[in-house]
């Protein structure tokens, strides 16, 4: 009889290595998923700590930008006072603003007087005579990189309501020329030289979108009634609202810009602030309803 036969066993050394084999693999497996999942977990973990590094530094708009901004606030709040008024005397009353402003301009005194604004970080309104520009363009330069604001005073400071329709129209737009080609933003405020304006004046700055900034005060500096006599001016006629006449050119300036740090020291005191005459109308506008005010030249 044959015996049957039989696959002779497996070696116990060969047993044991493909065990090893085995074991070495499911080993391996289970290090590259840890291996991928720390991975992900480290990029999940860096990719939230960058977003929230963003989210906690807010961007922040350059000092160019913040202008901007303002700029374009004041030119919807001119904007607004046109809506119900052709001109202004003052702003409201609810604030604690006044607004400087100096007509004739520019001059031989104008980059001083513009200094002194600067030291006491003070910015004003200057109403420019475009033919001056001509020969003091550095003064008006100067204004407009300090921050000041630059309106309209005609080209050459006639009475306007002695010309025609056609000759107001370029005493305002020759002017606005000239600030353009310097370089400063069209202006939106219009002074006119002597208090004198008529119904035609009216329609021209309708037309050219002209706000007409006439004052509450009158320091009659251009008299030169002595520092002290300017000094005391402006600061009897200073209250919320107040806009205050003063002159950087159109002769000798020189007790304006003596008197010009006691004024400004006074309305501190006093708890006023100088501010344009833009920013006056976008903290706090004259009510609708005022009376239209009338030429102060007598026309």
């Amino acid at each position: 009889m044959v015996a049957s036969q039989q696959p002779p066993p497996s070696r116990p050394d060969e047993r044991v290595y493909w065990r090893r084999r085995a074991v070495a693999a499911i080993v391996s497996l289970a290090l590259l998923a840890l291996l991928i999942a720390a991975l992900s977990s480290h990029g999940g973990s860096a990719h939230s700590a960058t977003t929230a590094a963003h989210a906690r530094v807010a961007p922040k708009h350059t000092p160019a930008e913040e202008l901007a901004s303002m700029r374009a606030a004041e030119e919807k709040a001119i904007d607004h006072v046109l809506s119900y008024t052709p001109a202004i005397t003052a702003g409201g009353s609810h604030g604690n603003e006044v607004a400087l402003t100096f007509d004739d301009g520019p001059g031989p005194y104008t980059q001083q007087l513009v200094g002194v604004l600067n030291r006491y970080h003070v910015h004003a309104t200057f109403f420019a005579i475009g033919e001056e520009e001509r020969y003091f363009s550095p003064g008006t330069s100067l204004e407009l990189r300090s921050g000041d604001v630059v309106g309209d005073h005609t080209e050459t400071h006639p009475m306007m309501a002695s010309l025609s329709t056609h000759d107001q129209y370029e005493e305002l737009f020759e002017q606005i020329a000239r600030i353009e080609l310097l370089g400063g933003p069209r202006p939106r405020l219009f002074r006119p030289p002597y208090g004198s304006f008529d119904a035609t004046t009216f329609k021209l700055l309708h037309k050219l979108h002209l706000l007409m900034v006439l004052w509450s005060t009158d320091t009659d500096d251009y008299t030169l009634p002595g520092i002290g006599a300017i000094e005391q001016s402006a600061l009897a006629g200073a209250h919320p609202g107040a806009i205050i006449l003063m002159h950087d050119a159109g002769g000798d300036r020189s007790e304006t810009i003596a008197a010009l740090p006691t004024i400004i020291e006074g309305l501190r005191k006093k708890g006023l602030r100088a501010v344009t005459v833009p920013r006056l109308m976008l903290d706090d506008p004259p009510p609708p309803g005022q009376p239209l005010p009338t030429s102060l030249a007598g026309d």
